[in-house]
């Protein structure tokens, strides 16, 4: 089943308080999410039967709804039961968790949508490295056209749907050309993130990330920065600026479901995939399996 298409699979989603057959769990055709985008998500992974970060997830898809006014009728520890009850039924240890909560069909259908319901499903899969055997490799990025929006334009600090489709075409842009993935800047110029994960470089031992000002900061980046002073290794936060890729000697993404991957190239810059990107790498996935 695992290339299946997804509405065509065995199992149980969670949607609206009931766990319903993975194959009914269906939106009507006018539902206000389709049209423009009033939905907000979480991805989650579960390692060895537990969530990793889970409560920590779910407060921040609350807090996504609440900045895409999107008020989401469910506390966070209804969420985590919800997920509980969906992990469970779905029988597996190890998983992908996908949370998903939208504006639904009621009596606005334009612009719109404070007269229609939200409503909330929780489904679960198994799902392998993101990018493959690039996790061990190190991934090749292509670098898009598409930036990063302005937090003056659009809420950027949440996970919104809507804010995914750049990404989007960023990734089928970058994988016409034989890349996993696609580095993005703001809109100011500055490297910001990959089209679904934060980044990182190594330059003379100490590590640099971009300043999440415009884009969201991962709960996988919090906890690899925290990993990463715990080892007593340097984390600069700050703009970083095109031109120096050439300068930096390492680099690895981050985020729930690229875990912590290898970089090896961006456009022309190349990586190694060196000891600190391992070790962190290797402690990450230790971690999540305590």
């Amino acid at each position: 089943m695992a290339d299946a298409p997804y509405d065509d699979r065995d199992g149980t989603i969670w949607m609206d308080g009931a766990l319903i057959p993975w194959r009914d769990a269906k939106v009507h055709i006018l539902t206000h999410a389709m049209h423009y985008g009033s939905s907000v998500f979480e991805g989650e992974r579960c390692y060895n039967g537990k969530i990793f970060k889970s409560r920590e997830h779910s407060e921040r898809l609350l807090k996504s709804g609440e900045y895409m006014d999107i008020p989401i009728p469910y506390t966070v520890d209804e969420i985590e039961d919800a997920k509980a009850m969906a992990l469970e039924a779905s029988g597996l240890t190890d998983a992908y968790i996908r949370v998903l909560a939208w504006r639904g069909s009621g009596q606005d259908m334009g612009v719109a949508s404070a007269n229609n319901p939200v409503h909330m499903a929780v489904a679960v899969w198994a799902w392998g490295a993101y990018y493959g055997d690039a996790k061990y490799a190190g991934a090749k990025l292509d670098i898009s056209k598409w930036k990063r929006p302005d937090p003056a334009t659009i809420p950027c600090f949440a996970k919104a749907s809507g804010l995914y489709m750049i990404c989007t075409m960023s990734k089928h842009a970058a994988e016409a050309k034989g890349c996993s993935d696609a580095l993005m800047y703001d809109y100011r110029g500055y490297i910001a993130e990959a089209t679904g994960a934060n980044i990182f470089f190594v330059k003379d031992g100490v590590v640099h990330t971009p300043i999440p000002d415009a884009f969201l900061n991962g709960i996988t980046r919090q906890t690899v920065i925290g990993m990463l002073k715990d080892k007593g290794i340097e984390v600069i936060e700050r703009h970083i600026m095109p031109e120096e890729l050439a300068d930096f000697e390492q680099c690895w993404l981050t985020g729930t479901a690229a875990e912590v991957t290898p970089v090896g190239q961006i456009g022309e810059h190349m990586f190694e995939v060196g000891d600190i990107a391992r070790d962190i790498a290797e402690s990450y996935e230790k971690l999540v399996r305590e």
